[in-house]
């Protein structure tokens, strides 16, 4: 892939990609205040400003380390910090802070299809920015479904562990937990796995891309 593609995809790839990352992070805050745990407001994360959610590697060096590599832009936010203990509901709040994240990125996946379709039917093909729109919209999608389907992986500390957690108690509980120390070597596997050709995160992400995809085919329906 030359430095001109590259250069072309991140342009296409970034307002998506950020805009996914720093709108899971905010949804976790959000809820969190909404069950009564205010400390991510209190250290200035309650906010859309993508600057105090960047996390070097996850948002800028491991995203073009894969667009280099051929991939598709992908990564992660800095962590909002969020204290379970001063939930007015403890189960609850733990299952809806950990799944705010994703739902709020299906939603955004779902308007950009949307957007896309709207553009695509309803905006002249002359118009300047008529394929820019489209491209960067389309990589919205796919990147809001395949980030939101990845954090639903049940593998601590993703956000699909903690929504497991909210049903553990107990020795059942600490046991789930115990996971964590495997997740780094599973990931590294997974990775090895993907560059030998065997595509088993594919297993997970193939279905909620293609649901997107769906999703978009089915506006462009209703408004052609």
């Amino acid at each position: 892939m030359n430095i001109q593609s590259i250069i072309l995809s991140l342009a296409h790839a970034l307002p998506g990609f950020l805009l996914a990352i720093v709108a899971h992070e905010w949804a976790h805050a959000y809820m969190a205040k909404r069950f009564g745990d205010n400390t991510a407001e209190r250290e200035g994360r309650l906010t859309l400003n993508p600057v105090v959610h960047i996390d070097m590697m996850g948002t800028i060096v491991f995203p073009i380390i894969l667009l280099m590599m051929g991939g598709m832009v992908f990564g992660w936010a800095k962590p909002v910090p969020i204290e379970p203990r001063n939930f007015s509901n403890y189960r609850k709040g733990l299952f809806w802070v950990s799944f705010a994240g994703a739902l709020m990125n299906f939603f955004l996946g779902t308007m950009s299809g949307l957007l896309f379709a709207i553009i695509a039917t309803k905006v002249p093909e002359n118009f300047a920015f008529y394929s820019v729109l489209l491209e960067t919209l389309k990589y919205s999608m796919m990147i809001n479904f395949v980030l939101g389907a990845f954090n639903l992986i049940p593998l601590p500390p993703l956000d699909g562990s903690k929504m497991v957690m909210s049903f553990l108690k107990g020795e059942a509980a600490r046991k789930y937990e115990s996971l964590a120390q495997y997740t780094n070597m599973i990931f590294l596997v997974i990775i090895a796995l993907s560059f030998m050709g065997i595509s088993t995160i594919g297993y997970v992400i193939t279905p909620v891309v293609m649901i997107g995809q769906k999703l978009t085919m089915y506006f462009l329906y209703l408004l052609g």
